[in-house]
């Protein structure tokens, strides 16, 4: 059977973020008592490695993945430093995600993504902590036909292009006309030139999976025209991303995986909506299975409580996470069954 290992980021070892903080060493017994998960998801800064460090070592669980963000044109260093970071810590990827504005104002171009993404590689091959950049909104790949532009621009170079896949920022666009304007993509999901349903010929996701970019995958549950966050808003639309929708309402990139409760949740919840991200996964795992040659080898879960996706919303974040692990991990067990 193919490697692949099951992680958590620290974000969603929390259960609602109307209730205190969990303390970082319940976190690690937390996880490590789940008896779920093979390695912990954080880049901690620098002044922290050290708790970091002990706490691995003292519940035997690898700090496998981490990740930040980056302004280009200010963070260039600070990529570099957490690549060590994550070094030192024996992470094998750094979730990498790239802010669609350049310092300046501008909007990044493909060819700065593609020289800092040369410059993290070189870096991440002689230190063993390799860059992912990340399919993410409000970054420079929620404009998802350029994900393929930045990889070609790479590969002139013989050096693989490694993404971190979360599809659930493509899952909840599908049948959503708002979330379709930001970058004009509908024009081309109209012309047929971008296809976000898993369930058709030529889907973007199956794109980058068939082309090796997948080397990380973020798995938060996610469904087309996903309610947006009502519960929660961002404080004002100044600080966002100039290609942000110009509201504070979260946008919803966040589903719940099993049934919540009575008031837990804003919104009508039906689990076969859950279908078009599953089959990703499916697809991903398939791949995996069949094509050894990429880097990827780590899933990790990330329900999160910011607006966007499932802030002060009622439900057990970490419920939630253990209910998709443990559906990741028998989706898995099962396609290595069949012959």
């Amino acid at each position: 059977m193919p490697r692949l290992l099951f992680g958590i980021t620290e974000a969603s070892v929390m259960h609602n973020d109307k209730l205190p903080a969990i303390p970082l060493e319940t976190k690690f017994k937390m996880v490590k008592e789940s008896g779920l998960y093979d390695y912990f998801d954080k880049t901690p800064s620098s002044k922290n490695v050290n708790q970091y460090l002990r706490l691995s070592e003292k519940y035997e669980l690898p700090i496998l993945a981490g990740g930040w963000f980056y302004v280009l044109g200010r963070d260039e260093e600070l990529l570099f430093e957490n690549l060590r970071i994550g070094s030192h810590l024996g992470s094998i990827v750094h979730n990498t995600q790239i802010i669609m504005d350049h310092a300046d104002g501008s909007l990044v171009t493909d060819e700065q993504v593609a020289k800092i993404y040369l410059q993290a590689y070189e870096l991440g091959e002689k230190i063993n902590c390799r860059p992912t950049f990340e399919v993410h909104v409000n970054m420079w790949s929620e404009d998802f036909r350029r994900v393929e532009n930045v990889a070609e621009i790479v590969e002139k170079y013989d050096i693989p292009f490694r993404i971190t896949l979360d599809h659930s920022h493509v899952i909840f666009k599908i049948d959503n006309p708002i979330e379709q304007e930001v970058f004009s993509i509908n024009k081309s999901i109209l012309n047929g030139d971008l296809v976000l349903d898993p369930f058709d010929d030529n889907h973007i996701c199956g794109k980058w999976i068939n082309k090796g970019y997948v080397s990380h995958c973020h798995a938060r549950a996610a469904v087309p025209n996903n309610p947006k966050n009502i519960w929660q808003h961002h404080a004002n639309i100044e600080g966002l991303v100039s290609q942000h929708p110009k509201n504070t309402i979260g946008r919803g990139i966040q589903y719940p995986f099993i049934k919540p409760k009575n008031g837990e949740w804003h919104s009508e919840w039906d689990e076969t909506m859950l279908e078009p991200w599953k089959e990703v996964l499916r697809q991903l795992m398939i791949y995996h299975k069949n094509c050894q040659d990429t880097y990827f080898q780590t899933i990790s879960t990330e329900f999160i409580p910011y607006p966007d996706y499932g802030g002060g919303a009622k439900y057990s974040i970490y419920e939630n996470s253990l209910a998709c692990v443990d559906w990741l991990k028998k989706t898995w067990d099962n396609i290595n069954k069949r012959e």
